[in-house]
Order: structure tokens, then C-alpha cells, then sequence
């Protein structure tokens, strides 16, 4: 008679495995003489007992039944030619899958037949579910370690690019309070030298011509070194605005700020220059006459080229 070594747990002297290490996270442990792939535990009728066969492929019936609630070790695992799960409890002694439960686990084995197989060198199909499992935990583990990398990375270039941004918004806040305190300055010392007389090549700052006004105001105002002549003043700075090229329309105070230079004649031979204050007003050394003084912008005498030197 076949001697048949049953893998179930909590037998006694009936069953001829012993020293059975638990099971955790689907690791293979081995017991004295078999190797264990999982546990599960019967999941069917109460009170009733599970068929157990021959085989997993028109396997006969062997006359006992494994009791719905036991847990037995699974060995191997198979896949018959109906698609059906099968797991090996004994030497030579299957049960169906889909009637049991992992131990730990509410939902019962996968039955399907798109579980992978491989091919063992006897022609049977194995089913590696363990494989299968790690696999997939091993791919899911990389995609995720993947996903997160790449998440870090997009909130580094975020805050990379954030930082940036801030740090260009501070820059540009900065230079335009300081611009604007510059502006705030010319403002008060052109104010301050109205009145003062005209005299033709005077450098201040008891007197001034037209340029060396400019020149002195935005020096002592806002630190900048311009050149004494208006021939050399006018190609300084940015140009906003030059009659010549706005169709023979006069600067809109809207587009003037504090501090921008208003120039008379042409590029290449202006002959006289202001300093813009706000309120479409200037102050400048205007003649022998008048001396320096703060007027208002109008059509009739209206600068033909600005210059943008903050």
C-alpha cells in the first residue's frame, strides 16, 4: 500500500511533516522533508470536507476529504486543462484552489488560467505563483521608487525654477525702489537750483548752463557720471522717445518718467536738454534771461528726443 505524506497543519502523529516554519510575506520555508510555497486554509461547505486527488489532470478521487477550516502547507501549485488552480498537499495529493483561502487573506487563490506558467522538464505546466507574486512586487516596487524619484525631481525643477523666479522678483523689486529713490532725488535737487542764474559753460552750483545742470543733478542725485555736452548727454541711455520716428507726434507725458532727459533739435545736433520731473514738468537752465526754471510741457515747445538713463 502507497504511503502518503500529508502536508496539513496541527496533525498529530498522522502526519510525517514536522518543525513547520511559519509563513510570512509569501517567503519559502522548508520543513524536514518538503518545501513549503504558502499556506492556505479550506474555505468550503461547513461541515463538509474538500475532495482530495490524484493529480490535477483527471486525478481520482482517494477517499478522504480535507476538513473545511483546516490549514494545510501548499508544496507545489499547477494549472489543469480546464484553466482550474491546483495545489499540492501531499506526496502525490491535490486539491482545487479556488475552495481555499492564504492563510491571512480574505479572498480566495486566483482559479484563472492567465496565471503564469512555466514549462519543468517533465512536460507538466507549473504554475510559479511565488515567482509571479515577487515578480510583480519587485516591478510594482521599482515603478513606484521610479514614479517617486521622478516626483522629487519635477519639485526640484519647481522649486529650482520658483526660487529663480523669486529671486529675479526681488532683483527687479529691488532695482526699481532704487530707481524710484533716485528718481525721488533728481526730483528734490532740480527743485532745489531753481532760480540759480544761466551762464553759457558755468559747471555749478552757483550757475549752470543746460547741460551742466543735467549733469550735476544726476551725479549729486543718483550717482551716475554723465558727459558735460549735450552733443555726448543724448547718446547716453535708452532712447523712448524721438520725433522723427513718431511721425511728427509730441511725447504723451504717459510715457515719460521721473527723471528721463528731454532733449531739442536732432540726434546729431541737439542744442538743448531738461530733466523730466513728473506732471508733464521740467526744470533746466533755460537763457541768460530766465535762468533755471521748472516748466510745463507743451505742443509749441515740445522735446524731440527722450532718453532713459535710470
Amino acid at each position: 500500500m502507497t504511503k502518503h505524506k500529508l502536508f496539513k497543519l496541527g496533525a498529530a502523529a498522522a502526519l510525517t511533516v514536522t518543525g513547520v516554519s511559519a509563513i510570512t510575506s509569501l517567503k519559502t520555508a522548508r520543513a524536514a522533508n518538503f518545501t513549503v510555497i504558502k499556506r492556505v486554509k479550506i474555505n468550503y461547505l461547513p461541515g463538509k470536507g474538500l475532495n482530495i486527488w490524484t493529480n490535477y489532470n483527471k486525478g481520482k478521487f482517494m477517499g478522504y476529504r480535507a476538513k473545511d477550516g483546516t490549514i494545510w502547507n501548499v508544496a507545489e501549485t499547477a494549472v489543469d486543462k480546464k484553466g482550474n488552480l491546483w495545489y499540492k498537499v501531499g506526496t502525490r495529493e491535490w486539491i482545487e484552489a479556488r475552495y481555499t483561502v492564504d492563510v491571512g487573506m480574505d479572498t480566495p487563490a486566483s482559479t484563472n488560467a492567465k496565471t503564469k506558467k512555466s514549462t519543468a522538464k517533465n512536460g507538466v505546466n507549473n504554475v510559479i505563483s511565488l515567482g509571479t507574486v515577487t515578480k510583480k512586487s519587485t516591478k510594482k516596487s521599482k515603478a513606484t521608487k521610479a514614479k517617486a524619484a521622478k516626483v522629487k525631481k519635477a519639485k526640484q525643477i519647481v522649486d529650482a525654477a520658483v526660487k529663480k523666479t523669486s529671486k529675479k522678483s526681488t532683483t527687479k523689486k529691488v532695482a526699481s525702489t532704487q530707481a524710484s529713490s533716485k528718481a525721488g532725488a533728481i526730483v528734490a535737487l532740480a527743485k532745489q537750483q531753481v532760480g540759480k542764474p544761466y551762464a553759457w559753460g558755468a559747471n555749478g552750483p552757483d550757475s549752470f548752463d543746460c547741460s551742466s545742470l543735467v549733469q550735476y543733478v544726476v551725479k549729486n542725485a543718483a550717482g551716475m557720471n554723465l558727459p558735460r555736452t549735450t552733443y555726448d548727454q543724448v547718446k547716453v541711455g535708452q532712447t523712448v522717445y524721438q520725433k522723427s520716428q513718431a511721425n511728427g507726434q509730441p511725447v504723451s507725458a504717459n510715457n515719460l518718467q521721473v527723471g528721463d532727459l528731454l532733449f531739442w533739435g536732432s540726434e546729431s545736433a541737439p542744442y538743448h536738454v531738461a530733466i523730466y520731473i513728473g506732471n508733464n514738468q521740467y526744470v533746466n537752465a533755460a537763457t541768460p534771461e530766465q535762468g533755471t526754471i521748472l516748466q510745463t510741457m507743451t505742443s509749441y515747445f515740445a522735446p524731440t528726443i527722450v532718453k532713459r538713463v535710470l
